[in-house]
């Protein structure tokens, strides 16, 4: 499931950032590098996993499977959290810079 999710993430940032120029401005192509990386984490993981359980990879158990859906969602929302305060500082549309002057965003 954490592979999924990471995935699932990535492609959903990938395509975001290849359609839309705005998300290219606010470095969507970023957090979907973080979730590019977590994918192939979890996939190494689950290369490693299936080299020494065999076939018992394929039948996880229900609480397996929630503990892995929880892991995968926690690091989707790790890497957004990341993303979300890297854009803050990198400040691309300079919002908080006119925030903070006294302008009008």
């Amino acid at each position: 499931m954490t592979l999924l999710t990471a995935l699932i993430a990535a492609l959903v940032c990938s395509v975001l950032w290849y359609v839309s120029e705005r998300s290219r401005r606010l470095k969507v192509g970023t957090l979907a590098l973080f979730y590019w990386g977590a994918a192939l984490m979890w996939l190494v993981d689950a290369c490693v996993e299936y080299a020494q359980a065999g076939e018992g990879f394929f039948r996880p158990s229900a609480g397996d499977m929630l503990n892995d859906a929880f892991l995968g969602l926690c690091a989707v929302t790790l890497g957004a959290l990341i993303w979300f305060v890297y854009v803050l500082v990198t400040d691309p549309d300079h919002t908080v810079r006119d925030v903070l002057k006294g302008r009008k965003a």
